[in-house]
């Protein structure tokens, strides 16, 4: 049987979704009345029903142990450090941006300016965009966002469990088909009697 070399898929991590679609700084409500409770901290060891976001007094309660990442705001949309998630995902392609002295990546496609404003003629005279939604980016880099990247993971992953599929389809259809002619390819007549050699004087 030959052996199919097909795509491998890339691994997602089980909690980044939740961290993609979550909402940040929102009021904690187990300390409404303390100074620092804006919820923009995540977990990635914790699953189930606690909130996926807290505050800084929860996490000294129930995440000390745990890894956590603090989530800031850039122009009213998430960011997280390229230093806090480096080592536990994969970031390569996604366009990262120096803000307070700190390399950052936005969670998700943020919208493109339009119009005839500053914004909108810089995006246009851009040669690099977002593979996924268009944005206009500073450097050649693939993605604008760890949402997008998440977006051509998942496609390259379905292309990849795709053509797994269709190898082992036809590999399957190979071996039926090869039963199927081993089964039907003629065996070899029997002869009836002892064969008799005619004489040489005839």
């Amino acid at each position: 049987m030959m052996l199919r070399r097909v795509a491998s898929s890339t691994p997602v991590p089980e909690w980044l979704e939740a961290l993609l679609t979550t909402r940040f700084f929102l009021a904690c409500g187990a300390h409404p009345a303390s100074p620092r409770n804006e919820c923009n901290m995540f977990c990635l060891d914790c699953r189930g029903a606690p909130p996926p976001a807290f505050c800084y007094y929860c996490r000294a309660h129930r995440h000390a142990s745990h890894r956590v990442i603090q989530i800031r705001r850039s122009s009213y949309h998430d960011v997280v450090r390229v230093s806090e998630v480096e080592d536990v995902l994969d970031i390569t392609g996604v366009q990262t941006y120096v803000i307070n002295s700190a390399r950052v990546l936005f969670l998700n496609e943020r919208p493109q300016p339009r119009g005839a404003g500053a914004a909108a003629g810089k995006a246009a005279a851009s040669p690099y965009n977002c593979e996924i939604c268009g944005r206009a980016l500073l450097d050649p880099f693939r993605f604008c966002s760890l949402g997008c990247k998440l977006v051509d993971t998942k496609r390259s992953n379905g292309h990849a469990a795709a053509a797994a599929d269709g190898g082992a389809a036809n590999e399957e259809a190979e071996e039926v088909g090869g039963s199927m002619n081993a089964a039907a390819r003629p065996q070899g007549r029997r002869r009836k009697g002892i064969p008799h050699r005619a004489p040489f004087w005839s």
